[in-house]
């Protein structure tokens, strides 16, 4: 199978490239390489993909369309995975800009290009945040999801609605994954595993919002993999489908941070502060639809996530 995923140097991206090396005839990743955190963390895990002979990397912007376009009708893709966009609910709401440039016109030059070059399948990633402040747990893609509570998550809304549609016009089979906290090994520098541990093992305070009173459905990586290689192995599914893609077991933010605690020996110093414009109290991921497509059962708990994030950290960073 050869394959194109876009956001390639990203956390995800990494990560599925690593996994897909063995059995993929030919791997393209695409990544932009944007500021929006350290741009080493991605140059090493580019590093990291270094040696695999089936993959070959082309530093590009979804937005820009005549690279896209380059990217497609230089190769004969079976399917295309996009990770690429602009992270982040927080930074959404003071640089709104760039989640439109990259999450709805780069996402709609992806759906070109599958749609020009007869690409049959796409996988995207979407994010529990499109399930607002709802309060029906758990989050089922059966809800309405029509009242999202900050542009990243209108954007990834919006993806869903535009895969619908060219699936629908053009006969390609989309399949959205609503990703819920993603975390582990390589993890992104603004997710709260990476800024907890580092604020911790540097004897800095941490912010706990919402005075603690949050929960999260945190998935480690290696499960989120498993999810999508079943996928991506699964050939009849509906042409049009969106699927949860979590752990489907809420952790309280205060015993997430006993367990970055335990695994680095250091009890944290909180910094209690109120809730954040665009944020909400819980996600909780009902992930029946994911089992019953493709049997994904996820297995890592947060305290084993913890202590092998911990482990890479002081790895990669020597400490």
């Amino acid at each position: 199978m050869k394959i194109l995923i876009t956001g390639a140097a990203g956390f995800i991206g990494h990560a599925l490239i690593k996994a897909l090396s063995a059995s993929a005839e030919q791997l393209v990743g695409i990544d932009n390489l944007n500021d929006y955190y350290d741009v080493r963390l991605k140059e090493a895990r580019l590093k990291d993909l270094e040696g695999i002979e089936n993959f070959t990397f082309i530093r590009a912007d979804l937005v820009d369309s005549l690279a896209i376009e380059s990217v497609f009708s230089s190769y004969q893709f079976d399917c295309v995975i996009n990770l690429a966009a602009q992270a982040g609910v927080r930074y959404s709401l003071d640089n709104p800009m760039a989640y439109v440039q990259s999450n709805v016109v780069g996402f709609l030059n992806i759906l070109e290009g599958c749609r020009n070059h007869g690409v049959p399948r796409l996988l995207y990633a979407s994010s529990s945040s499109v399930y607002g402040l709802s309060k029906e747990v758990p989050f089922s893609t059966a809800q309405s999801v029509d009242h999202p509570i900050s542009l990243y998550a209108a954007t990834k809304k919006s993806n869903e609605l535009m895969a619908h549609t060219y699936s629908h016009l053009y006969g390609i089979q989309t399949i959205g994954l609503r990703f819920f906290t993603v975390y582990g090994p390589w993890g992104r520098p603004d997710m709260a595993m990476f800024k907890f541990t580092k604020a911790i093992l540097e004897g800095r305070s941490i912010d706990v919002y919402n005075h603690g009173a949050l929960s999260r459905d945190f998935t480690y990586i290696d499960d989120i993999i498993s999810g999508m290689l079943r996928l991506l192995e699964k050939q009849d599914l509906d042409a049009c489908a969106v699927f949860n893609i979590g752990h489907g077991s809420p952790v309280n933010l205060m015993d997430f941070i006993k367990a970055v605690e335990a695994a680095t020996g250091i009890s944290a110093k909180c910094n209690y502060l109120p809730m954040q414009p665009g944020d909400v109290e819980q996600t909780w991921a009902d992930t029946q639809g994911l089992f019953d497509a493709v049997g994904y059962k996820p297995s890592i708990p947060v305290t084993v996530g913890a202590a092998r994030f911990v482990e890479w950290y002081r790895s990669y960073y020597k400490i």
